[in-house]
């Protein structure tokens, strides 16, 4: 199967790491593993982009990052309410488009 450039799913890294958080809390390469085994490999993401991402949805009240306990230092993530909220949003936004994508490429 062939394996999806990341071009072509760019604007929706953000979805993708809440999809993973509405599972429990995660640390970033856990994340990372979860969407490459949600999509059984065709999807690789960018490790920059998924930090990138951690931040911004952090800055932005999405989720919430707290510091792990251990000899491995991780910094765990969890959604929170405005996360919640902001993931079933872009999930509507991401059905609307789909539709429209196909009545714009079928023949």
């Amino acid at each position: 199967m062939k394996i999806i450039s990341s071009d072509l799913l760019r604007g929706h890294i953000d979805t993708f790491v809440l999809s993973a958080l509405m599972q429990g809390k995660m640390y970033g390469n856990g994340i990372r593993r979860f969407i490459e085994e949600k999509t059984n490999g065709i999807y690789h993401p960018n490790e920059q982009s998924l930090y990138t991402a951690y931040h911004r949805l952090e800055d932005n009240g999405c989720v919430k990052g707290e510091w792990g306990e251990g000899d491995v230092q991780r910094k765990y993530y969890s959604i929170t309410q405005k996360g919640i909220d902001t993931y079933r949003y872009n999930v509507a936004e991401w059905e609307t488009a789909k539709k429209l994508i196909d009545i714009l490429i079928k023949d």
